[in-house]
């Protein structure tokens, strides 16, 4: 179906604008939550998969994002106000469950969503990102927030590097200086680098990356996704002489205008809120996701790489966990790399709730 016949609706919500994009007029409803640095168009692929199916699939514009609001404030962007805007999503849609399904930073924000309002999300789908529990990010020695972010972070990087979403986060606005430079550029950078288009490099061939003993697990992502003091994250990235196969030019052209009309301060301001999004989680630390609950990542997507100790031990904070799939030569653009696989993984997931 053309975008131009899926619904478009703007919702007022939690003091917010939030704009939707809405395939289906009934059936249970299908929330959607995007990553960085896209919008509701990564999941244009489900669109028509979920609504065909009899369901109604609805993807939202993050507050910073699109033609949603953008409030100022970095605390607008903390944990607690992503959850209430997809809370009033659903109720301004006049319902009152919904599955929620994120991918990249919409998964912690999918996850802590069903996590704190399991009566209004009846079930949980995260790709890319594992249940992270206050911490959100799962990653190496920190799987569900044992620790505070930052430190995590530096402890990561080590002394003269930057994790990248400390560097994202940065009170210098050095990442959005180095994007606006040329945002065509580093969107396409970043969707070949982290996609499972780029090769990897010899010594990593045959090498299962979901499986690394830990040492050199730090030593992986510390390549790919920490960043030297002195240099800038576009250095860690390739520009391509083609585009990847799964994503189009009318595509591109789609993601660089809503950032460039958009800009990528609220964006990046999601990245400035990981301590204080911690410390007011704290209170459910004790508490299991309780709803129903699936997992999609990627076997070349680097947060899936990073996250294996999350996903071995999963089931230790998420109760009714119906399955953990890791997608073969598949990147971290999942749900756009491999749509039909996805699909199939959420149509079978949402059968069964």
């Amino acid at each position: 179906m053309p975008l131009s016949d899926w619904e478009q609706r703007t919702v007022r919500v939690n003091g917010q604008r939030i704009h939707l994009r809405i395939a289906g007029t009934s059936g249970p409803t299908v929330l959607m939550v995007h990553g960085f640095p896209e919008s509701w168009h990564s999941w244009r692929h489900q669109m028509d998969a979920l609504s065909d199916a009899g369901y109604r699939a609805v993807a939202m514009d993050m507050r910073g994002y699109g033609r949603s609001s953008k409030p100022a404030e970095v605390a607008a962007y903390r944990i607690t106000e992503s959850v209430a805007d997809c809370v009033g999503v659903v109720q301004a849609l006049g319902e009152s469950t919904a599955v929620i399904v994120g991918h990249d930073y919409g998964a912690p924000v999918a996850w802590a969503s069903a996590w704190t309002r399991p009566d209004v999300f009846r079930g949980v789908v995260g790709l890319s990102v594992p249940f992270g529990g206050r911490g959100q990010a799962a990653l190496p020695g920190n799987a569900f927030g044992e620790r505070r972010p930052s430190e995590v972070f530096r402890e990561l990087a080590g002394p003269d590097m930057l994790f990248y979403q400390e560097y994202f986060s940065l009170p210098s606005g050095v990442a959005q200086q180095e994007i606006e430079e040329d945002v065509r550029s580093w969107v396409i950078s970043g969707l070949y680098s982290l996609s499972a288009d780029r090769p990897l490099p010899p010594e990593l061939a045959g090498v299962d990356l979901t499986s690394l003993p830990p040492d050199f697990l730090r030593e992986f992502v510390r390549g790919a996704m920490c960043v030297p003091r002195t240099e800038k994250f576009g250095a860690r990235l390739e520009l391509p002489e083609k585009l990847p196969h799964w994503i189009g030019q009318d595509e591109v052209d789609f993601l660089v205008a809503e950032l460039e009309h958009s800009g990528l301060t609220g964006p990046l301001n999601y990245y400035r809120n990981h301590d204080l999004n911690w410390e007011v989680l704290g209170e459910y630390d004790d508490r299991p996701v309780t709803v129903p609950a699936l997992f999609i990542g990627g076997d070349r997507d680097v947060a899936t790489i990073w996250s294996q100790e999350a996903i071995a031990r999963i089931g230790e904070k998420v109760q009714d966990l119906r399955g953990s799939v890791i997608l073969p030569d598949c990147g971290h653009w999942i749900q756009q790399e491999q749509p039909e696989a996805v699909n199939r993984e959420l149509l079978g997931f949402l059968g069964g709730l």
